[in-house]
């Protein structure tokens, strides 16, 4: 895999690069490609001069001429580290490759003003903070696509790492930022990841935009049945007629409106295996949020055993409660609440 690395001056780049290093990552510097032209030139390898010839090079041919070069270089099978990112150019060029992915390593101005003086590697770097600042606002802001822009660059970025701890704070980071690439690039998706997928491409077909679901029942990594939510057939759909509110209070005591002009996913798909006569005991449910109390009550009654959702759903804790008490299995991808229109 391909692991670029970029941020603000002294959020520590350089370090997160040196970790990879020890992982085995080969490094290619974009920077490294001006000291070479500069060194044929016979010009000193300055801060200024180095961005003088990025911007000359971004402008004259295109501002992803450095990345370019760098993926030239890339070798399949290794891992490789870039550097000397500087412009939203460069990580579009990079993330061309599915198997790159692209870090913003960040950290509180007045730390990396800190870290520069402690460093004290450049006679040209700023002298004061407010030089500090001044320099920082320049690189962040940009000057259109062959300058630095750091700002536009972590908005971009896959991947906001923040240094503000310790080197093994930062190595722990690291390790992680890794592990999860790794599993993204090379791994494919588990069986629960896949059915899933396919639930998400079914939802596309519901007719309800407040609960844009679909499902699919599992048995034996074998799909029995589908559902998506829609109206009974020869209905008008919301789609078409608008949405049937009724209101309910919820054993919370909020009242929550529903839309009751269609069938839920879970249901048409239950529906679909028994009108084929298809038996679903002990099949598993893939859905994209936790059911209604209804639905729990008809996967319970069909014998389904395990339910995995894909987000939270609002008013879910009855059936939960169900859930647990006859035995099925209720799983999430997510713990975040799924949000529909008009809720």
């Amino acid at each position: 895999m391909i692991l670029g690395v970029t941020g603000y001056l002294c959020s520590g780049k350089d370090t997160v690069a040196d970790l990879l290093k020890k992982k085995g990552f080969e490094h290619i510097s974009l920077s490294n490609f001006l000291r070479e032209s500069l060194e044929k030139q016979n010009k000193e390898v300055t801060r200024a001069n180095l961005q003088k010839l990025g911007n000359d090079l971004r402008t004259l041919i295109g501002s992803e001429i450095l990345a370019e070069k760098a993926l030239m270089q890339v070798i399949d099978g290794t891992d490789y580290t870039i550097t000397s990112i500087g412009t939203v150019g460069e990580l579009k060029t990079l993330n061309k490759r599915p198997d790159c992915k692209v870090i913003f390593v960040d950290a509180p101005l007045e730390e990396r003003w800190n870290r520069m003086k402690k460093r004290n590697r450049n006679e040209n770097d700023p002298q004061t903070f407010a030089e500090f600042k001044k320099h920082e606002s320049l690189e962040s802001k940009g000057g259109g696509a062959a300058y630095r822009e750091f700002d536009l660059c972590k908005k971009e970025a896959d991947i906001v790492l923040m240094n503000d701890g310790t080197l093994e704070d930062l190595c722990n980071k690291v390790d992680k930022v890794v592990a999860n690439v790794r599993t993204q690039v090379n791994t494919r998706p588990s069986w629960d990841e896949y059915f899933m997928e396919v639930a998400r491409a079914i939802s596309k077909r519901a007719t309800c935009d407040r609960g844009k679901t679909g499902c699919v029942i599992v048995k034996d990594k074998q799909i029995l049945a589908s559902g998506y939510v829609g109206s009974p057939m020869g209905q008008p759909h919301c789609d078409e007629a608008g949405h049937l509110i009724e209101y309910t209070v919820h054993s919370d005591g909020v009242k929550r409106p529903h839309c009751v002009r269609t069938v839920h996913s879970e249901q048409n798909a239950i529906i679909q295996a028994a009108k084929n006569g298809t038996a679903i005991n002990g099949a598993t449910i893939y859905t994209m949020m936790e059911p209604c109390s209804v639905c729990a009550m008809m996967i319970i009654n069909s014998g389904i055993k395990r339910v995995i959702c894909e987000k939270r759903y609002h008013a879910a804790q009855r059936s939960r409660e169900m859930f647990k008490k006859a035995n099925v299995t209720l799983e999430a991808f997510s713990d975040e609440v799924r949000k529909y229109a008009n809720q």
